[in-house]
């Protein structure tokens, strides 16, 4: 596997640019637009959604309570932007050493830099994508998007009993990152199957947005070994 390169990014720099685009963009999709990888959500549903995520993150990083942001209605653009102003304020106020609560116990604000530039990531492809628009990012990023999924969120998932351990290691290749992983694996391992492509296109599959069909992605060994990593819950 190779080195986690997450560290040679700028994530709050990285997110400010994300969440400047995603609050661009809610204007010019119509909130009552089905985003049919997030279950029964329309577009204010995310947005709703992704400003929650913005706000209780916050809070975590300066470890204090959350406020409650109420149940709305509300204008979709004016509650983003002061949700999405408060995450980045919060993130350099603290700078990335300053003691927080994380996923993962405690830790240090960093953490959030990572964790929102993927959280927002992924839901800006929804948001564009739903909206019919284009979404490029670049492939440093989608890796790092990768790179979390199979060092944190998934171990995650399995310590919180929300998935039994997968039987066989997955491995994921980046071409376009020189970048390689294995899912799921505890020690050294040759994979049961390898799966090769974009780091977009990994990542979208990682966060159940693609399947193996993407022309994108190829595969190797064992496809039912595939299959079975993929039907987890690899991320919350």
């Amino acid at each position: 596997m190779t080195t986690d390169l997450g560290d040679a990014l700028d994530h709050l720099t990285i997110l400010g640019g994300l969440q400047d685009e995603f609050l661009a963009t809610i204007p010019a999709v119509d909130p009552s637009t089905p985003v049919p990888w997030c279950g029964r959500w329309r577009v204010r549903d995310l947005v709703v959604h992704l400003s929650r995520i913005h706000h209780w993150a916050a809070a975590e990083a300066r470890r204090s309570h959350e406020t409650p942001l109420g149940r709305g209605p509300f204008v979709l653009d004016e509650l983003y932007a002061s949700c999405a102003a408060e995450l980045r304020d919060t993130l350099a106020a603290l700078g990335p050493d300053a003691p927080s609560r994380t996923l993962m116990g405690t830790g240090t604000a960093s953490f959030w830099r990572r964790r929102q530039t993927h959280e927002t990531l992924v839901h800006l492809w929804d948001l564009r994508t739903a909206g019919g628009l284009p979404f490029d990012a670049p492939s440093s990023t989608w890796a790092d998007t990768v790179d979390e999924v199979v060092t944190v969120m998934q171990p995650r998932q399995e310590r919180m009993g929300r998935m039994e351990p997968l039987t066989a290691p997955i491995g994921f290749v980046a071409e376009d990152a020189g970048r390689t992983w294995l899912l799921g694996a505890r020690t050294v391992a040759e994979p049961s199957a390898t799966v090769t492509g974009p780091a977009e296109a990994l990542a979208l599959l990682l966060w159940g947005r693609a399947d193996v069909t993407d022309a994108r992605l190829s595969v190797t060994g064992d496809a039912g070994a595939l299959d079975d990593a993929l039907s987890r819950r690899l991320t919350p």
